[in-house]
């Protein structure tokens, strides 16, 4: 397969200009610019540019608003709520980062409800920055149905991803990001895009039979990690991003989408906490450093995203590769 070498400069363009050529202005497509750019840079491709035909598509349906000037709101002394207007999330999501991090330095804690959004991106871009400000963060959304829940049939939850962040004393700070499913939808969608089969147990067709093909999975329905378990914790997102704070169920977020190939109108939820003022302010860093030695004093362990470092230092020397197929795609749009 022929492949193209791209700088990350030059994939954070290729973003800008092809969302501006379909509808998006310029703050609003640099915004989510720098989650794909970020994507690429760490390894993540199934949320980078693969995902930018998703992307242009809700803007040509008049789905998303390419215009969106989302609006900050602090309806307790403790929680934040973005308005996101209608547009993607990225934009919301730096209008509302700042209050919430000021919110939980001010009280300890402090949640943030995003609404009005279309979310398409890895949640580990939204911790990370909250980590590099020394709080510890969780973050969920929905999506549309693709999960079966437990002993059910048909899908129900979205992948229903859960990211989590904590502050590091030196180098970056520790932060996962997982689906509730047994894989992303987006490495399915990777899988079938480059003819790759999936492992045993990642999903089902869509007569509810156990496949390996992605392109059946994706007709059918992808299974919840770990049984009831995950099934428990996709329900828990449902109800922290849709429930709590007045959005959507991934059914009812499917129910009234248009299906043009991109992110569904919904929301997410994000909590941050200020270590310092849980009764441990002095110490609370050394103590936790003290967990990362004992994981890494075992042969084979790693830390949650040593590998997306990794990715990011050779990738910001190298640039990445994209194939010629894809990049043409793009060119398209």
């Amino acid at each position: 397969m022929t492949e193209v070498k791209l700088t990350l400069e030059r994939v954070h363009t290729l973003v800008v200009d092809t969302l501006m050529r379909n509808g998006c202005d310029e703050e609003n497509a640099a915004a989510v610019a720098s989650v794909i750019a970020a994507a690429e840079r760490d390894g993540c491709h199934s949320h980078g540019l693969m995902r930018l035909a998703g992307y242009a598509a809700t803007l040509r349906s008049g789905k998303v608003n390419g215009n969106a000037r989302p609006k900050v709101e602090q309806i307790a002394p403790a929680v934040v709520r973005v308005d996101g207007d209608g547009g993607f999330a990225p934009m919301a999501l730096e209008t509302g980062r700042q209050p919430l991090i000021d919110c939980a330095r001010k009280n300890g804690i402090a949640a943030m409800a995003l609404v009005d959004i279309h979310h398409f991106a890895a949640l580990w871009t939204e911790i990370e920055p909250l980590a590099e400000a020394g709080l510890c963060a969780l973050a969920c959304t929905s999506y549309k149905p693709a999960v079966i829940p437990a002993g059910g049939k048909k899908a129900l939850y979205g992948t229903n991803p859960i990211a989590f962040g904590w502050p590091r004393k030196s180098g970056p700070p520790v932060v996962f990001d997982q689906a509730t499913s047994v894989v992303a939808r987006g490495e399915v969608m990777l899988a079938a895009r480059e003819g790759h089969q999936m492992a045993e147990g990642v999903g089902v067709d869509a007569d509810g039979n156990a496949t390996t093909d992605p392109n059946k999975i994706l007709d059918g329905s992808l299974l919840a990690f770990g049984g009831h378990k995950g099934s428990s914790l996709a329900m828990m997102v449902e109800l922290l991003a849709g429930g709590l704070i007045g959005e959507s169920f991934s059914f009812e977020a499917a129910a009234r989408d248009n299906n043009d190939g991109g992110p569904p109108q919904g929301g997410e939820f994000i909590l941050a906490m200020d270590p310092g003022m849980f009764g441990n302010r002095d110490g609370w860093l050394d103590h936790s450093e003290t967990l990362f030695e004992q994981i890494m004093a075992q042969e084979g362990t790693r830390l949650p995203g040593d590998r997306r470092h990794d990715n990011r230092e050779r990738n910001l020397r190298d640039g990445i590769s994209l194939s010629q197929a894809v990049y043409d795609k793009i060119l398209e749009l």
